[in-house]
């Protein structure tokens, strides 16, 4: 009796001394933006081809691990390119959009490390029906955004009532002075109910030499009827040195004419309050052709009235607009073909 009995508390203790293995994917994804694109910024006409003029083009690995209990750790890993060279939007980096890793259960989401902003992905798709995105977009052209901050931690709450919300830090580095302690604050909150979706955020974002900070707040709002939706957005951004003081409104709308068909209609107005009187207004349009759930066809315009000494240009989602000269009205169309994998 006592050889099954030793035998089968070795099975026994064999089972209970197996390693855990949690369960956990990784997945490859990116996004191809390639288009034709004529600018005209008063100083003669500009055709090119352009990558990046709605969607940045990128790839990418992201990934979770399940750890029990509800709990999973997650990462990102991702790089920008150019779809016109296949150059990477910064050779120096081999990850230069997202480079992260946090951890995510009931109490919310946690990241660290270099990572997109509350404003980039969580306010910017309330502005306007594009998410601040092409040349139509008159929040993209108008106003100075932070899409992403490097040495970051961020946390994401879980939706309450129809409230979410997202905290963001970053570090000082040896690239900045002084070069340590916190350099940039962001905030953002959003709610949804039903066809009514709002959203509020503020960021405050010292430059490298530490001379001066920039300071912003955004809201924007939207109402959907039927295949239409119609939006509402404001921004305020000023430079502490005084060399940026603006307010910039927008209205817009949207049209689902057939589920693969939408168009946009973008207004909006720049006024400067450093009191020069460099005011802009800009009208927009993006049309959109959904191929399918991963490919799209697109078309987009926008003509910008400059007044006095300002010179917006009309800037592509992942690049700038050519340079126009002060009071000069600006105007561009492009053309292009997004695929998602």
């Amino acid at each position: 009796m006592r050889k099954p009995l030793l035998f089968s508390v070795g099975v026994i203790s064999a089972t209970f001394l197996q390693p855990v293995h949690a369960q956990s994917s990784v997945t490859l994804y990116g996004v191809v933006d390639s288009a034709i694109e004529y600018q005209n910024g008063g100083a003669g006409a500009v055709t090119r081809m352009t990558s990046g003029g709605f969607y940045a083009s990128r790839y990418g690995l992201k990934g979770s691990e399940d750890l029990g209990g509800g709990l999973k750790a997650n990462f990102q890993l991702e790089q920008g390119f150019s779809n016109v060279t296949g150059a990477a939007s910064n050779p120096a980096d081999a990850f230069n959009r997202q480079a992260w890793v946090g951890l995510s259960g009931a109490f919310g989401e946690v990241r660290f490390g270099l990572q997109n902003t509350p404003q980039y992905i969580f306010i910017n798709p309330e502005l306007d029906p594009v998410a601040v995105m092409s040349m139509g977009s008159p929040m993209l052209n108008f106003n100075s955004l932070t899409i992403r901050e490097s040495n970051a931690i961020s946390y994401f709450t879980p939706e309450l009532y129809g409230f979410t919300a997202q905290f963001m830090v970053a570090m000082r580095d040896s690239t900045t002075k002084p070069t340590n302690g916190f350099q940039f604050y962001n905030a953002a909150v959003r709610y949804e109910n039903g066809p009514f979706r709002a959203a509020a955020g503020y960021e405050q974002a010292q430059n490298a030499s530490g001379s001066s900070v920039l300071k912003v707040f955004n809201a924007g709002a939207s109402y959907g009827i039927g295949k239409a939706r119609f939006f509402l957005a404001y921004h305020t951004e000023k430079q502490t040195d005084n060399s940026i003081k603006r307010d910039t409104y927008e209205a817009s709308g949207s049209y689902r004419f057939t589920p693969a068909d939408q168009l946009v209609l973008m207004y909006g107005y720049a006024h400067d309050r450093t009191g020069n009187g460099n005011n802009a207004q800009q009208i927009g349009m993006t049309y959109e052709h959904f191929l399918s759930k991963r490919t799209t066809l697109y078309a987009s315009a926008g003509f910008i009235n400059n007044r006095n000494k300002a010179a917006f240009t009309l800037n592509g989602t992942a690049y700038a607009g050519v340079t126009v000269a002060p009071g000069s009205n600006t105007r561009g169309i492009i053309l292009g073909i997004v695929h998602k994998f």
